[in-house]
């Protein structure tokens, strides 16, 4: 399989650095079975495409994952758990919905404002949350017929990947962000998957950095997943790192 390496670009994450974002050959159609394989090298999805950080001397964007059969909630955690237990949850196939699309706006104006993706319509959103050729569960929370979350995730070989949760602005004290992690760290429990993936975990951004609250964590470094042994303390690790080529587009960690 190609790989392509992308133009640098300011970075979405840490004011005043460039980025590289290394794609999968974006001909080569998206299933379960390649982008399972894929995000156990760190790779993620953006709509149809998966990619993962390729950027000249940064490596901030560290892919994490937690063991779920191992997770141990904090105090604080499980006040989020009972707050939210009047909710109703159901899984909905990945498709548009007008009022999740609604949610999604207020969400983003709300949170995100002049973020570049406030201005979103239907056709944007559709290319940043969904892939026809993967398994997407939308996790729809409701308080009666109210909707208040919505948790975008694809069911893998391995685990259940968390791409996206977008919520009621409204209502901050359920804390919908932080429970909708734990429901799907309880459902990936509940499928017998061994790992809910995060995403990439950002030490200096704000928007990123929460991640490290869950707890035991992976990291994926250089190769190597290993336990982050504290928040915020990234596993040490002697391996080497993996080369890709921009010559022939091939990542060497991956394809053998």
């Amino acid at each position: 399989m190609d790989f392509y390496l992308a133009a640098p670009h300011p970075c979405n994450y840490l004011p005043g650095r460039m980025a590289g974002t290394l794609y999968a050959d974006p001909y080569q159609p998206v299933s379960t079975a390649l982008y399972s394989r894929l995000i156990d090298h760190g790779f993620r999805r953006s709509g149809e495409y998966l990619y993962r950080p390729h950027c000249q001397g940064c490596e901030a964007c560290v892919p994490v994952r937690i063991p779920v059969a191992e997770f141990q909630p904090k105090r604080y955690q499980l006040r989020t758990w009972q707050r939210n237990q009047d909710l109703a949850v159901r899984a909905v196939a990945g498709h548009y919905r007008e009022d999740h699309f609604h949610l999604y706006q207020r969400y983003l104006a709300s949170r995100h404002p002049g973020g570049g993706m406030d201005g979103s319509v239907p056709e944007q959103y559709q290319s940043f949350l969904l892939c026809a050729g993967l398994d997407i569960q939308l996790y729809e929370f409701r308080s009666g017929d109210q909707l208040v979350a919505v948790a975008v995730t694809d069911r893998l070989e391995q685990g259940l990947s968390a791409v996206y949760t977008f919520y009621d602005p409204d209502q901050p004290a359920r804390s919908l962000g932080r429970y909708s992690i734990l429901w799907q760290i309880h459902e990936a429990q509940r499928l017998g998957l061994p790992w809910l993936y995060l995403g990439y975990w950002i030490k200096e951004c704000r928007k990123m950095c929460y991640k490290d609250e869950y707890r035991p964590l992976e990291a994926y470094r250089h190769g190597h997943w290993s336990l982050m042994v504290a928040p915020g303390i990234l596993p040490a690790t002697t391996l080497a790192h993996p080369c890709t080529s921009e010559k022939n587009g091939r990542s060497d960690d991956i394809i053998k």
